[in-house]
């Protein structure tokens, strides 16, 4: 059985934000501190949506490795590796796709989500329909008894559940059963009021330098109903104050919102605060990654490569001895 295992990864598909930190990020740091983890580059899951124009994965696999390590993903404490490195997974996702209903793939509700959202790319592809198995081999593959996720990708870890049940009843136990563990996902807004996103072209990357951080929070859209400084706005409608309320003090917040109300402090007060705050906030990761840039990030991921290779074959020489391979 896995011992308090954990198993996550991300897609290189450019720099990361505060909305990832806030989802995801922050929780793995918290959970390295008490469980074995495995946090996976995952290029190959890139290339299931980005394989007419491939080149861009190769360049993002390092800056998603400087924002980990930026953010305090620590190689001492977790097994920091890329997907493509471990040709194990390519092997046991080839294996379990002659088990896996063709039904269980094609009901998974992000298939045609996907598709309808990214309309400018063909997605018709056995890659693109096979990517929750392959989610799935990279989950039980390190024997994770625990996937931190949102709300949003529970069916899928109910998928690798379920396929690790299949397998186990026909040919003898060998996968635990990978458990969901919740993570929250706040809507942390952008900096045209959207939800932060790489594709809005709103976010505020862990990568920002203080003066683009000041550049883009600045111009930020306010509430509607301070056309003037003496307007009177209400602080819930105004993206400012969400990014005041993630980073700010609790008393900074109260200040906010009780200026915001009676027009006791300008738009502009509030930026420069909620600024100063995000630009605190990040001054640590900037320093870790002044470090990082400097060292041999190469080891590191060719240390967490071979980490991750050792525990793949452990599981495939189980797999293929009960396959009868």
């Amino acid at each position: 059985m896995a011992a308090n295992i954990v198993m996550s990864g991300m897609r290189p598909t450019g720099p990361l934000h505060l909305g990832h930190w806030e989802g995801a990020l922050k929780n793995w740091v918290e959970l390295q501190k008490s469980r074995r983890c495995f946090f996976s580059i995952v290029d190959w899951h890139a290339l299931t949506s980005e394989y007419e124009h491939p080149d861009p994965i190769r360049q993002n696999v390092n800056e998603i490795l400087y924002d980990w390590l930026s953010a305090g993903i620590d190689p001492n404490r977790s097994v920091i590796y890329l997907q493509s490195a471990v040709k194990e997974i390519a092997e046991l996702f080839l294996l379990l796709a002659m088990i896996t209903p063709l039904g269980w793939l094609e009901r998974v509700p992000t298939f045609k989500e996907q598709q309808q959202q990214l309309r400018d790319r063909d997605l018709n592809t056995f890659g693109f329909l096979g990517y929750p198995l392959l989610q799935t081999v990279d989950i039980i593959i390190m024997k994770a008894d625990a996937v931190p996720v949102g709300e949003d990708q529970v069916y899928h870890i109910e998928l690798a559940r379920e396929i690790a049940r299949r397998f186990n009843a026909f040919y003898g136990f060998c996968f635990p059963e990978p458990q969901a563990l919740l993570t929250p996902i706040p809507r942390l807004p952008g900096v045209d009021g959207r939800k932060m996103s790489k594709s809005y072209d709103n976010a505020i990357y862990l990568s920002d330098t203080p003066e683009t951080v000041r550049e883009k929070i600045r111009p930020m859209v306010t509430d509607v109903r301070r056309k003037r400084r003496s307007d009177p706005g209400i602080p819930e409608d105004c993206p400012v104050f969400a990014l005041q309320q993630a980073y700010s003090t609790a008393a900074e917040v109260g200040a906010a919102a009780q200026g915001c109300r009676a027009a006791a402090i300008g738009c502009l007060d509030c930026k420069d605060i909620v600024i100063r705050n995000i630009n605190a906030f990040l001054d640590p990761f900037r320093e870790r990654r002044r470090i990082y840039e400097k060292s041999d990030v190469a080891a590191i991921l060719a240390a967490g490569n071979e980490a991750a290779r050792t525990q793949a074959r452990l599981t495939l020489d189980e797999v293929r001895r009960l396959v009868k391979i």
